[in-house]
C-alpha cells in the first residue's frame, strides 16, 4: 500500500509531495500493517462482492484493514468508490481529504 500510495502521490501531486510522503515513512510516522491469512481471504470476498466496481487488491486491503482495526475514517483519493463500499461492522467511511 505504501508503494501504491507513493506512486499515486508522485503521479498526481508531483515530486515534492512524494518526497514528503517518503520521509513520513522513513521517519516512522507511518507504520505498515501486515495482512493475515484471514485478511487475504476477506480481500478475495471483497473483490468478489465489488467485482462490478473492479475493486483492486490495494483498495480491498484498505477496506479490510479498516474493518479489522475498526477505522471508519480513511484517507483516499478514490472518493467515488469508497463512498460505495460498505465495511463490515462499521458505518460508512468518512473520507479525508
Amino acid at each position: 500500500m505504501i508503494a501504491e500510495t507513493a506512486w499515486l502521490i508522485l503521479d498526481r501531486l508531483g515530486s515534492g509531495p512524494h518526497q514528503r510522503f517518503l520521509r513520513l515513512v522513513t521517519a516512522g510516522q507511518l507504520e505498515p500493517l501486515e495482512l493475515t491469512k484471514a485478511d487475504w481471504q476477506r480481500c478475495v470476498e471483497l473483490t468478489d462482492q465489488y467485482a462490478d466496481l473492479r475493486l483492486d487488491l490495494a483498495d480491498a486491503a484498505l477496506v479490510r484493514v479498516a474493518e479489522r482495526e475498526k477505522l471508519a475514517r480513511i484517507f483516499t483519493i478514490d472518493r467515488r468508490d469508497f463512498e460505495l463500499y460498505r465495511p463490515r461492522g462499521l458505518p460508512r467511511f468518512t473520507i479525508i481529504p
